[in-house]
């Protein structure tokens, strides 16, 4: 069996344009992602925005049972 070294540095060469071309679309794709992206998606909102859902007064989050917490998700959407 003759190696060609011709073909092997031809291999070579294609892997490592590959390679290269791969870390380019990787970056330009995470560039245009950020683009994209709101800089804060959880920034407090500016202007006149009020809190989507309230607890019923007198109760924390925290005091809330699992299946209350689960009935409020199904029911608010939240």
């Amino acid at each position: 069996m003759v190696i060609s070294l011709r073909k092997c540095l031809e291999f070579i060469r294609f892997g490592i344009i590959f390679l290269v071309l791969t870390y380019l679309l990787y970056r330009l794709f995470t560039v245009f992602g950020g683009l994209i992206n709101p800089v804060d998606p959880y920034r407090s909102p500016k202007g006149y925005a009020v809190k989507a859902f309230q607890l019923e007064s007198g109760k924390s989050d925290v005091e809330l049972s699992m299946g209350e917490r689960l009935r409020i998700y199904y029911w608010y959407g939240e």
